[in-house]
């Protein structure tokens, strides 16, 4: 039976083979929020479900394909869509290409999302950097043995989002103004979004906004000592008091409409590391 971390070997194996070497910067692209990477110069394209034990995401908005090439001067290596729990993956699955970008030679990762919006004092479109983070979800990509090739038993979790990561970000939005709100993200399973008790229950304990993926990947990458920034897209409001249907369509139109804003930020932030 091959390990976890053979699958990652096997996987980083693979991408150098096809000339998906050399990167300095990780990004993962998430709902709604794939036209990044229309900036980047693509150099090598290759299909999830051309990498070596890659899961393949189901996600309609997904493109599901990792993306070598040039942003600001920079090498990067970016996934065009992520994997989620609520898709039927295990964890080790779902923090695989974190792993294999580390295997690569990258400790630097950017992470996007679209979230809910729990703090009702900002509005539907603003952008959130993450701060902090609360772990809903049932299990996480550490449980089990620990690899200890990637990380040690008990990694500390005091400062997931890399405090000189986040400063660059909010000096670069004060200078271009970009209103940057920052605050923490709760995670959930999904794929139904949470109840009007449940929104009321994560206000409660301090979230800001609410989503379904990102907190594995960011334990996954502070486990292996990767810097980890991560900013999320506010696409629906999650009011108990007033609440709304929330439609698909409408959640990847707000975040379309602020990846332009997204895309300006990330780009600046690119050029200063």
């Amino acid at each position: 039976m091959i390990s976890d971390l053979e699958k990652v070997k096997i996987a980083a194996d693979f991408l150098v083979s096809k000339g998906l070497s050399g990167a300095t910067l990780g990004i993962v692209l998430g709902t709604g929020l794939g036209n990044l990477a229309t900036k980047i110069n693509i150099e090598k394209s290759v299909s999830y479900a051309d990498i070596p034990h890659f899961p393949v995401s189901t996600v309609e908005s997904h493109a599901g394909k990792l993306l070598f090439g040039n942003l600001m001067g920079k090498k990067v290596l970016a996934m065009q869509g992520r994997f989620h729990f609520y898709e039927g993956y295990s964890m080790e699955q779902i923090v695989l290409p974190i792993r294999v970008m580390h295997q690569l030679g990258i400790n630097v990762i950017f992470l996007s999302n679209a979230a809910g919006l729990l703090n009702l004092s900002w509005n539907k479109g603003d952008l959130m950097l993450l701060d902090d983070h609360i772990n809903l979800l049932p299990v996480n990509p550490l449980i089990g043995k620990n690899i200890s090739e990637l990380g040690p038993r008990f990694p500390d979790m005091s400062a997931p989002y890399d405090f000189g990561l986040n400063q660059t970000f909010e000096a670069i939005a004060s200078a271009i103004g970009i209103q940057l709100r920052k605050g923490v993200y709760a995670a959930m399973t999904g794929p139904m979004l949470e109840t009007r008790a449940e929104y009321r229950y994560l206000q409660r304990i301090g979230a800001d906004a609410i989503g379904m993926s990102t907190v594995p990947e960011v334990i996954a990458a502070v486990h292996m000592g990767m810097k980890v920034a991560a900013i999320s897209v506010l696409t629906d409001e999650c009011n108990p008091d007033n609440l709304k249907p929330a439609k698909l369509e409408d959640i990847l139109a707000v975040a379309a409409k602020s990846e332009i804003v997204l895309s300006q930020l990330v780009c600046e932030w690119v050029k200063q590391l």
